[in-house]
């Protein structure tokens, strides 16, 4: 049995036009291919020179750590952060309501804002926090809420 398409071809046999529509698509194909391998080709080099950016920036970012290694929150010697150590202390004081926010206050330190908070409550907390954690008081600024007894507060607290 004969397929009716399994046929001897050759470029003698097909006409002219058949002809250059071949050599042309064959040259459109080479074409594709070759730009199909430049792009690949382009993508490989992006990809090493990010690599080496990459290798370059976590080189540097190793030799300047330790200079920034001072500048992370500080940490009393059970491992606890001056702020969780702020925090937990003035719930436990009656406080938690008062505390309207805290950042970092340079290294190993803590701007703490209250607001309406009990001038009773507030300066035995700052003692304790002295006596029990090594903390200190580095600056305050204290001013009435405007309510007898009741103060809102700026305070800056540094771990020794």
């Amino acid at each position: 049995m004969k397929l009716p398409f399994a046929t001897n071809l050759s470029l003698d046999s097909l006409s002219e036009r058949d002809r250059r529509m071949l050599l042309i698509g064959g040259g459109v194909a080479v074409l594709l291919l070759l730009y199909v391998i430049i792009q690949l080709d382009s993508s490989v080099s992006s990809a090493h020179k990010r690599i080496a950016k990459k290798q370059t920036d976590l080189v540097w970012m190793r030799s300047v750590a330790p200079q920034f290694a001072g500048l992370g929150p500080a940490h009393d010697s059970n491992g606890q952060s001056l702020l969780v150590i702020v925090d937990r202390s003035a719930r436990e004081a009656g406080l938690a309501s008062a505390l309207a926010g805290s950042e970092p206050a340079g290294p190993g330190g803590l701007s703490v804002r209250l607001s309406r908070a009990p001038f009773d409550t507030l300066i035995p907390w700052l003692d304790r926090l002295s006596q029990q954690n090594g903390i200190r008081v580095d600056s305050a600024s204290i001013e009435s809420a405007g309510n007898p007894g009741l103060v809102n507060a700026a305070i800056v607290l540094h771990m020794d």
